[in-house]
């Protein structure tokens, strides 16, 4: 063995080197002939992980392996034969120099525990990837477990370092920071917080990866792209990222349409405001009129019928309008738009029809449009609730009807 560790100092010896020269430089050649070693040793690894690990992936059907490789997996794993060699070569190369030993070795127990961390890791983003291919996990919070785990795994990883820079009894060590864990969960509470929120999320479905949620207080209205341990991210319909702390999904309100994205129609709620001065009734001239509207003739045919007979069978006095049964120009459009939707081909059947009058307000009197388009996709949408409205508002002088606008126009002002 000392032939080995000492053959370059034979070597310098004969050159006339002194014997302390001689010692030194036979410790950095033994050094320089290790890293070279090291280097050819790490590459050689690495070649043989990666093919072997790419031909197994190639005859492989999962898509596990090739997650793998993209995560450096093998290339990690290949470091440990040198680091192997190191450990083993080092008291050999430092031999005339215990101390420079035990600090390189040292040095190299920090950097195995680094590494293990690093393969872990890679295993760990390996497992995030591949669980996100998988149809019924990939819209689950996924990444916010991984992280609780990297989490953990960093600081146990830095407590090992800690304790071997230290020299501190790893039980004592331990000890001591439980007596701080008060301290730890103040810095920690985000972290902690988030974690929880992420379980009652997923054990919930709360959210899911890809559903289109509104939160007003953070300015978000968009699908979320990812949830991770501290933020939720949400790409806006303006292609904006708005990032949201994991723990608000529990601790304030937001609007998820999923719902809607799962339903058979995306409903439309919007009203016409109608001058309540232009409602009136109709008179049999103007209901004649009407009925050359084709989705009107049959309705205004049976009901002038029936309030014609209930009027004669009663009496009523019909030279005051008033009196009896009548018909008014807003009932009659409002079962015309009724019809009108009802036939519109965008309308999903299925689900609630309805045209409602609303309270009125100062404005006037609310006649609310309550449907469901069958496409969801909110471009097609808003072409579907625009051509019904445009519908309706250019219908409304037929019935003798006004909308509502706002002006700031008085005689008065004009006089003065």
């Amino acid at each position: 063995m000392r032939k080995f560790t000492h053959f370059f100092y034979d070597y310098f010896i004969q050159l006339n080197a002194s014997e302390n020269s001689a010692t030194y430089l036979n410790m950095l050649a033994l050094l320089v002939l290790l890293i070279v070693i090291i280097v050819i040793t790490d590459i050689v690894a690495r070649k043989i992980l990666l093919q072997a690990f790419s031909s197994f992936a190639a005859k492989s059907k999962t898509k596990f392996d090739d997650i793998l490789i993209n995560h450096k997996v093998p290339r990690n794993f290949a470091h440990i034969v040198p680091l192997i060699i190191a450990l083993k070569c080092i008291p050999l190369v430092f031999i005339d120099f215990p101390g420079f030993e035990s600090a390189v070795e040292l040095l190299l127990q920090l950097y195995c525990v680094l590494l293990i961390i690093w393969i872990i890791r890679s295993v760990l983003r390996t497992l995030e990837s591949f669980f996100k291919t998988i149809p019924r996990l990939k819209d689950k919070p996924i990444d916010s477990y991984i992280q609780v785990l990297m989490l953990l795994l960093w600081l146990v990883g830095i407590a090992i370092i800690f304790v071997m820079l230290t020299s501190i009894n790893f039980t004592k060590f331990f000890t001591t920071l439980g007596a701080a864990s008060a301290i730890l969960l103040l810095i920690f509470k985000d972290t902690i917080m988030g974690f929880v929120a992420s379980i009652q999320v997923a054990v919930n479905d709360t959210v899911r990866i890809g559903d289109w949620i509104t939160m007003e207080k953070f300015g978000a209205d968009g699908d979320v792209i990812e949830i991770n341990l501290n933020t939720l991210q949400v790409q806006n319909f303006d292609m904006t990222i708005t990032n949201i702390p994991t723990y608000a999904l529990i601790t304030e309100s937001f609007k998820n349409w999923r719902g809607m994205s799962n339903s058979g129609g995306r409903r439309i709620k919007r009203a016409l405001i109608i001058k309540a001065k232009s409602v009136h009734y109709l008179t049999d001239d103007k209901i004649n009129e009407l009925k050359k509207i084709q989705l009107l003739t049959d309705y205004l045919t049976q009901r002038q019928g029936d309030i014609s007979s209930y009027n004669t069978n009663n009496n009523i006095d019909k030279s005051v309008l008033i009196n009896g049964r009548n018909m008014t120009n807003l009932g009659v459009f409002r079962k015309y738009i009724q019809s009108y939707i009802e036939g519109h081909s965008a309308i999903n059947k299925d689900m609630t029809i309805m045209t409602r009058q609303l309270a009125p307000t100062s404005q006037g009197l609310p006649l609310e449009i309550y449907a469901f388009s069958s496409d969801k996709r909110w471009q097609n949408y808003e072409y579907i609730m625009s051509d019904i409205f445009d519908h309706s508002l250019a219908a409304i002088p037929y019935f003798d009807l006004e909308i509502y606008e706002f002006s700031n126009y008085s005689p008065e002002l004009e006089q003065n």
